[in-house]
Parts: structure tokens; C-alpha cells; sequence
């Protein structure tokens, strides 16, 4: 092959990887995944055909380099926009992060080309492999699981089902399967068209599988709760301002007063929506107290939590969420557990903190500390308690993380986070779509409340219900159904056992790769 042709496939991968996922364009959305998900494995196999582990290692970072680069461009919205970053930096920053996920498209090609080169390569083992590393990105060094290639399907209404037995990695591994298997289509080896053939079967029986998964939306009995989810539209840039404490008090005072006046029993304020700390200022936790005694309501906000010394001075800032009960009581607060590394946070800061500082200033004037575990939180109410799971914005993307909400015993997901840093980018869509996929895997419906939106409802098969346009103020009330058992779904009693078994599949051909020499299979222009 050819380095301009090859070069093609690589820009092509990238081209079809950025359409994977939703972006705006001219006022609408382009959500194109169910489609171009395949395409995105397939480009990225045929461009590494013939090349050696080393060169596929190299030529698997810069297509992977390139595509997330191109995914990731709303980081500089972030750093520049909101960070007060120079604007060299914001467009080094999503190279900067581009280049993490990139070691993962490094991996994927060493090891496919090694796979070719003893004969053992085939659209499963591509499929167990690029699911293996999607799973690996979740985790390593702390995880960056965006774009992950199973979020491509967040509409595909066949397969979602299927997350609740595997997570979004069953569908990784499907979209992979099937990409796979169009890259071998194109081989003039007989042997790996029918391969091919075999895994477009598994790619139909999976679509079938997952129309035929039990349906957690088929019980029309179960109890629900009317709850509401509050979009106050505070500009990231004014949002900790003492000009606009004030009126972003009373906007969302005004907000949760209309839904509690249309049957909300909890609402919800998003991420850090309270300009202020609430354990260092009396009169603003009175403020609340009254509300909910007001409203009637639980009242559910995301504020900057305190920790003091002996002297009552802070010694620990924390991403909070506050329960405040009808009666106006303070019953709990869940701390973010997961946090963003450079964002709340600098990692090694004995050292990086010299030359760089947390993006989300505005919260802390310190390093931002995590809380203890995912827990399910306990609301007293008069029709009998109610267990909701708070999830605060960065834990969204980890799906191991959510599902230990349900397996605490959450019965619903509340999912509070503040997307205006992300300004207009494809970023909240992209967002929206990953906690549609919390849903699916956990059977849990999600109210979410967004700063600037995306907020709304998803039910339990992962299907958005109801959703409000970005950067409109906007609140939405609705009947939340309750799940029965929290634990009922595959995913939710078992965690990532579909992941550990592709996992297994690895090293079987790691084990059959070091016993078969190299060269045991032709290399060829058409391999892979």
C-alpha cells in the first residue's frame, strides 16, 4: 500500500470517528453513529494492512491522535473561554488530551499487526481486542472514557438493550466485530472473507439478542415520584460573580417554586448551581431551608461543600450535592468522588502545580477533594422513602462508577452537572448520549439537570424522553418511575464481566501468539 493511500484511510478514520458522534451543525444535530460507527474500525484496520507491529503502533497513534483531536475541540471552549487560558494553550489542550487516548490507538495497532504476522488475526479477535482497550481507557490513570466507540449506538434501539448485560462495552465490542468484519470483506484471501461472513452472523444475532432483552419500562405498575430538574442558565463566566449571586439566587427560588407548584415532590438544581458555600454562610443555608419549606419539596442542589479546621477555616472544598428535606431540614450530602484531573484537581501537584492550575477555579481556591463512595441517598417522603443516586457530571462517564449506585439501592439516578463550559460544541450532545447509556446499563431512569442544558428525563432502556434546548432557561417536571429492585439488571449484580471476559480472550491469543512463531502466516498487502 501506498503512503498516500494509506494516509487516506487514516484520515478517513478520523473524518468517520468525529461524524460518530453528535455535533451541531447549522442550527441542527448531526448524529450519524448508528451508521458511521461502523465505519470507524473498518478505516482504521484497512489503513494499518501490511505494516509491521512498530509502524502499526505508530500509524494507530497519529489516525487516533487525529480523529480525537478532532472529537475533543470543545477542550478548548474550556481552557481558553472559560480557563482564561492564552489561546496557544487551548489549542495544544486537546492534542494534549488526544494524545492519551491515542496510546490506546498505538496499542490496538501493535497488537493486530502482531496478530496478523502469526495468523491469528480475525474480526473477533479485533472485536475482543478494541473492546479490551475501551475498557482499559476507563480506568487507566484515572480514565478518560469519552468517545468511547460503543457511545456511537446511543440510538441504535436494538442494541442498546444490550448494555444492561455488559455496559457500553458490549456495544464496543459489536460495532467493532462488525467494522472488523467490513475491513476483512475487502481482502481477496477467501479464508477471511469467510470470517467475515461469520461475524456479520454475530453482529445480526447480537441486534436480535438485544430486541428480545426483557423491557424494565413493561411494568406499568410501578410507583413513581414527580420530579422536577431546574436549568438556570447562569453564563459559565458570570456564574461565580457577587453581581449575579443574587439574581442566580432568585432565578432558581422563582424555578423551584412553578415545579413545585406543578406536583414536583423533588427538585433538582444542578452542579455547583448555588453561588456560595452553604456551610460558611448561615443566611444562605436559612435561604434554602425556607424554600423547601415553602415549596413542600425536596430539594435537591449542587453547591461547594466545606470542611473546617479547629479555627473554623476551610480545610477541604468538595462538589456537593445537599438533600433538603420538606420541612426544611439538611438530611445529607453526597460528595463528587470521581474528579477531573486538571480540571478540579492537579494530579502530582508538588510539581505539575508549578506550571499549571485546576480549569474550575471558581469552586475552590484549593485542589477540590473526593468524597468517600457512590451511595444512594434517603428521602423521607409521606408516600413512603425514596432512594435516589446523585450523580455529579465527570462520574457520568464511568460506567462501573453509576452502577454502584444502584447496587446501593438507588431506584432512580439524578444526574447533576454544569455543561457551559462547554460552550456551544457538540460536548453536551455528547454528554447527553453517555448518560443515556448509564441508563440502559443500570434500568434506571435519569432525571438530569444541567446548568446550561442538556436537562431532561431518560428512561430506563436509555431512550431520551424529554430534553431542553442548551443555553434557554428552562425547568421540566415529570413521573419518575421507581425501579423495584435497583439490582435487577445483568450489568448492575455483575459489573464489567463481559469487559474481564474479552479480557480472557486476550491473553488466550496473547498465549497462542508467543507459542506460534512469527511469520507463521503470510504477511501480505491484503492481511488484517
Amino acid at each position: 500500500m501506498t503512503t498516500g493511500r494509506r494516509l487516506a484511510w487514516v484520515v478517513g478514520y478520523a473524518l468517520v470517528t468525529f461524524l460518530a458522534f453528535p455535533h451541531p451543525v447549522a442550527g441542527g444535530i448531526v448524529d450519524l453513529g448508528w451508521a458511521l460507527g461502523w465505519a470507524s474500525p473498518a478505516a482504521l484496520i484497512l489503513g494499518l494492512r501490511g505494516l509491521d507491529p512498530r509502524m502499526a503502533a505508530r500509524w494507530g497513534f497519529a489516525a487516533s491522535l487525529l480523529a480525537h483531536t478532532a472529537v475533543l475541540h470543545w477542550i478548548y471552549v474550556v481552557t481558553v473561554f472559560y480557563g482564561n487560558a492564552p489561546p496557544p494553550v487551548g489549542l495544544v489542550a486537546p492534542v494534549l488530551l488526544a494524545i492519551y487516548i491515542a496510546l490506546f490507538g498505538a496499542l490496538f495497532g501493535a497488537a493486530h499487526a502482531a496478530l496478523v504476522r502469526r495468523g491469528l488475526a480475525s474480526p473477533w479477535a479485533a472485536a475482543l481486542l478494541w473492546t479490551a482497550l475501551d475498557h482499559l481507557r476507563s480506568f487507566a490513570l484515572t480514565g478518560f472514557p469519552w468517545a468511547t466507540l460503543g457511545y456511537s449506538q446511543h440510538e441504535n434501539p436494538w442494541l442498546l438493550p444490550l448494555a444492561s448485560y455488559g455496559g457500553v462495552y458490549v456495544l464496543s465490542f459489536v460495532v467493532a466485530l462488525g467494522g472488523a468484519a467490513l475491513a476483512a470483506c475487502a481482502d481477496p484471501a477467501a479464508r477471511r472473507r469467510r470470517g467475515a461472513g461469520l461475524a456479520l452472523v454475530g453482529v445480526v444475532v447480537a441486534h436480535g439478542l438485544g430486541a428480545l432483552a426483557p423491557n424494565p419500562e413493561a411494568a406499568p405498575d410501578r410507583e413513581t415520584v414527580r420530579v422536577a430538574v431546574l436549568q438556570g442558565n447562569i453564563e459559565q463566566g458570570v456564574k461565580w460573580s457577587r453581581s449575579w449571586s443574587e439574581r442566580t439566587l432568585e432565578i432558581y427560588e422563582r424555578m423551584s417554586r412553578e415545579a413545585a407548584g406543578a406536583g414536583a415532590r423533588i427538585v433538582v438544581w444542578p452542579e455547583t448551581a448555588v453561588p456560595g458555600a452553604i456551610d460558611g454562610d448561615p443566611k444562605l443555608r436559612r435561604r434554602l431551608e425556607d424554600l423547601a419549606r415553602e415549596t413542600g419539596a425536596h430539594l435537591v442542589v449542587g453547591a461547594v461543600g466545606l470542611e473546617f479546621d479547629e479555627s473554623l477555616r476551610p480545610t477541604h472544598y468538595y462538589d456537593s450535592a445537599y438533600v433538603i428535606d420538606p420541612a426544611g431540614v439538611f438530611r445529607d450530602r453526597y460528595d463528587k468522588t470521581h474528579l477531573v484531573p486538571f480540571g478540579e484537581y492537579v494530579p502530582f501537584r508538588a510539581v505539575l502545580g508549578r506550571f499549571v492550575g485546576a480549569v474550575a477555579s471558581g469552586i475552590a481556591s484549593a485542589d477540590v477533594t473526593a468524597g468517600e463512595r457512590p451511595r444512594s441517598l434517603i428521602l423521607e417522603d409521606p408516600g413512603g422513602v425514596i432512594r435516589p443516586g446523585v450523580v455529579v457530571c465527570f462520574e457520568l462517564l464511568f460506567p462501573d462508577l453509576v452502577r454502584r449506585f444502584a447496587a446501593d439501592g438507588a431506584e432512580l439516578l439524578l444526574a447533576i452537572t454544569n455543561d457551559a463550559w462547554y460552550g456551544r460544541t457538540g460536548a453536551p450532545y455528547q454528554f447527553l448520549a453517555i448518560t443515556a447509556l448509564r441508563s440502559a446499563e443500570t434500568g434506571l431512569w435519569t432525571a438530569r439537570a444541567a446548568n446550561t442544558g442538556i436537562s431532561g428525563f431518560i428512561d430506563g432502556r436509555g431512550r431520551v424522553v424529554e430534553q431542553t434546548p442548551i443555553f434557554e432557561e428552562a425547568w421540566l417536571v415529570a413521573d419518575v418511575p421507581r425501579a423495584r429492585d435497583p439490582r435487577s439488571t445483568f450489568y448492575v449484580r455483575h459489573g464489567d464481566v463481559f469487559s474481564f471476559a474479552c479480557w480472557v480472550g486476550v491473553g488466550g491469543l496473547a498465549i497462542l501468539g508467543w507459542r506460534r512463531p512469527q511469520g507463521a502466516a503470510k504477511v501480505r498487502e491484503g492481511d488484517g
